[in-house]
């Protein structure tokens, strides 16, 4: 059967057409996998692009250790009746005289209600002088004082007492219940009593991040480790600074996912799966779950693994590449971690452009004909 000399020209005009609309670029969510393997290292690119394989997920499951140094975890409780400097003592002295050196007539007893400890750590009691209080408990500066003033008055007995004060003081801020300065007591001379005192934290647990800062010391540890391991419940020393912040880690989705967008990390760990999952999944209309890419810098030692390398220098573009239709496709994107930074780009199924170049192919054939209709009317 012969094809008409009309029928082969529309045939030829449409292709023709089809070449020119897909020539022109129509809107796609960004370069599919052929654009992406043009840009590898092999193709005189700068990414090495890398299928993910159960070396690769075991190389590239990285994360970042927190935790306390020896300086933090080695620093013992401080002892609830040590006096420092900026606390404040209350004192009482008996006198076995009817006229003593600070009872007036007729009293032999007196009460200095606040004596605060000053920067170098003495006190001024009056007829005994300055007094080291820092550093010794309540009783060593009643035997102190009174050493003192048994030398002007008979047999005087001393009471010393802590007054609650600003000495021994952490400020906490952040994401907590209360934020403020508060003093090193005994019920709180711990992180996680202190951070009990301050009302807790204020963002979800699994990500909530405690950061210490002790001098020219920091310490960062997930608020959940707290919990699981004692030793990171560290004493505290006045001056500590705590910070309760929630999680800043974050990944980009980009292409054919439930939605485009910069998301923070709902927990400690996260997998490509997990990532995914977080912006509504693979788009089920334009999505090609054989194009799934994680693009990243990495550092060097890792790529080195990865790679089976050691002449790389500097952190490398990596592009890490998940087949989620092959047999152990959704399990390795399952041991993939997903890291602070990481792009996660998901190609659009080829049929979807050739969709789009069909109807924006006939949209235009359409358009052509009525205009052809109305110009022969």
């Amino acid at each position: 059967m012969k094809i008409s000399a009309s029928r082969w020209a529309k045939t030829v005009a449409l292709l023709t057409l089809v070449g020119v609309v897909s020539a022109c670029g129509l809107p796609r969510s960004g370069p599919n996998k052929r654009e992406i393997f043009s840009g590898s290292v092999q193709k005189e690119g700068d990414a090495f692009i890398v299928s993910v394989n159960d070396h690769v997920t075991r190389a590239t499951g990285v994360v970042p250790a927190l935790g306390f140094g020896r300086a933090f975890i080695n620093a013992g409780v401080v002892g609830s009746d040590v006096i420092r400097p900026g606390d404040v003592l209350g004192l009482t002295i008996y006198e076995n005289v009817d006229d003593g050196l600070l009872a007036g007539t007729g009293v032999n007893s007196s009460t200095l209600e606040e004596v605060q400890v000053d920067g170098a750590g003495f006190i001024f009691v009056p007829y005994a002088g300055r007094i080291r209080a820092a550093g010794n408990t309540p009783e060593a500066i009643r035997r102190l004082i009174t050493d003192k003033l048994e030398q002007q008055t008979p047999d005087p007995q001393v009471l010393v007492r802590r007054v609650a004060g600003d000495g021994a003081t952490v400020s906490i801020t952040g994401a907590v219940g209360q934020q403020g300065v508060f003093a090193i007591e005994r019920p709180t001379r711990t992180l996680t009593a202190m951070l009990a005192r301050a009302g807790g934290v204020a963002v979800e647990p699994e990500i909530a991040l405690i950061r210490v800062i002790r001098g020219k010391h920091t310490g960062r540890i997930w608020f959940e480790d707290l919990y699981d391991n004692p030793d990171f419940d560290i004493a505290l020393r006045g001056g500590d600074r705590i910070l309760v912040e929630g999680d800043t880690r974050s990944f980009t989705a980009l292409g054919a996912t439930g939605a485009q967008n910069r998301v923070r990390f709902d927990s400690q760990t996260l997998s490509a799966v997990e990532a995914i999952a977080q912006v509504g999944g693979l788009s089920t209309q334009t999505a090609d779950p054989t194009g799934v890419f994680i693009f990243r810098n990495e550092p060097e030692e890792i790529a080195q693994q990865v790679l089976g390398r050691t002449d790389l220098v500097g952190a490398q573009r990596m592009v890490y590449v998940l087949d989620l239709t092959q047999p152990n496709g959704l399990f390795l994107a399952r041991d993939f971690a997903v890291r602070d930074e990481d792009t996660v780009y998901v190609t659009e199924a080829p049929f979807v452009q050739w969709s789009k170049t069909l109807a924006a192919v006939t949209g235009s054939l359409t358009t052509a004909n009525a205009v052809a209709g109305l110009s022969g009317n």
